[in-house]
């Protein structure tokens, strides 16, 4: 990024765990900037998804950089997740053709249980297996895969934490950070926020804010998509050594397991 010290800017990171972002300051201007962004960033803008796509320009390099406006606000709370304009906007996103269409664009093929159940499998370390909640969620995973047509998914998030969730000073709503979006069941993002954010008994209303009628299939899919990504998540912290965080992962995933859905 010395080409934007060289042309006046201050840079500061903006944070993340790729640390190819920053806020670039230059005569009172403030832009977030990223190295590498995902393509998918100008049809994000577009749709007032994320903040507004400046330019994006190719440095000395070869690294594409974004610019976006920089947006002074804060994350969302636990307790601000199961407002209704999260669920709206979470809605917009899956329903939006322009979005699907842009990724189908990129040639992204969509994402189905099978190859998400081959990913981890392949992923999992001899120590992650060794923990008894894990060889328990594997069988499950095994015995309860979701059967649904392709031609149904949608485009999804597929990490929609709370830090995620970036609300302005104008009290704008943006959902940031898709480097990991893919074509798939919307169940992976409904999944993950209900089971994280959402009392249980609220379920009914706030997948009624989002616009579907809660059900025994859904909530199958969801126990489903947020096993696998616990797994996930838990062998990531492994890999970081970042132990106290897998154990909450591995606690999370018991409790999900335990969640009754009538299977």
């Amino acid at each position: 990024m010395e080409q934007f010290y060289q042309l006046g800017w201050t840079l500061d990171s903006a944070g993340g765990a790729s640390g190819e972002a920053y806020m670039a300051e230059q005569d009172g201007q403030k832009l977030f900037l990223k190295r590498n962004s995902n393509p998918f960033i100008a049809a994000l803008s577009a749709e007032g998804i994320v903040p507004k796509l400046v330019w994006t320009k190719r440095i000395e390099t070869g690294e594409v950089v974004t610019a976006q406006h920089w947006k002074n606000g804060r994350e969302l709370t636990f307790d601000e997740m199961y407002e209704q304009r999260v669920a709206n906007l979470l809605k917009k996103i899956h329903s939006s053709k322009t979005l699907l269409n842009m990724l189908k664009r990129m040639e992204m093929n969509p994402i189905t249980p099978d190859i998400l159940l081959n990913k981890i499998n392949a992923s999992l370390s001899r120590e992650v297996l060794t923990h008894h909640v894990i060889r328990k969620a594997l069988t499950y995973l095994e015995d309860h895969m979701p059967c649904l047509d392709p031609r149904f998914f949608t485009v999804v998030h597929g990490d929609v934490n709370h830090n995620n969730w970036l609300l302005s000073d104008h009290d704008e709503l943006f959902l940031v950070d898709w480097e990991g979006a893919m074509i798939a069941d919307p169940a992976i993002d409904l999944g993950m926020l209900l089971y994280n954010y959402v009392p249980e008994n609220k379920w009914p209303q706030w997948l009624r804010d989002y616009g579907t009628k809660d059900s025994i299939d859904l909530q199958k899919r969801m126990k489903w998509y947020t096993v696998v990504q616990s797994i996930g998540m838990v062998q990531w912290y492994e890999e970081q050594k970042r132990y106290k965080d897998m154990n909450m992962w591995l606690k999370f995933l018991n409790e999900v397991m335990n969640n009754n859905v009538f299977i």
